[in-house]
């Protein structure tokens, strides 16, 4: 809470604004024909993306799977998967996007982070 319209904080310290560099995407599985799945290539819903012309500027762009382990290491519990966005996945704004090592199962339907770089703008 703010403290009588100084911008402080009750704990002393300045209210600070908090950008996001990133887009939130939802893992949807893997790609996969009727009997066979392919767990190199996953399948995510951007946020907000809805058609396959949006998909466009995202081409290329850098994503992340953060998740959280029991052990520490390097004195944190998180982990990541970086990956990267490689193309449309039919017409409805869904992407297809490669890992550095496959997502494990237990990841579907969990948040990925699409960040909004390498760009060329």
């Amino acid at each position: 809470m703010l403290d009588s319209g100084t911008g402080w904080r009750t704990g002393g310290r300045p209210e600070v604004d908090r950008w996001r560099l990133y887009v939130r995407g939802t893992i949807l599985g893997y790609k996969r024909s009727k009997s066979n799945q392919y767990p190199n290539t996953s399948l995510i819903q951007i946020e907000g993306v809805t058609t396959k012309e949006e998909v466009a500027w995202y081409a290329g762009k850098r994503m992340a799977y953060i998740y959280k382990d029991k052990v520490k290491k390097n004195s944190s519990h998180y982990r990541c998967i970086w990956g990267k966005v490689t193309r449309p996945h039919g017409n409805s704004g869904v992407i297809r996007a490669k890992f550095k090592s496959n997502l494990p199962p237990k990841s579907m339907g969990d948040r990925v982070r699409v960040f909004m770089y390498p760009s060329n703008i």
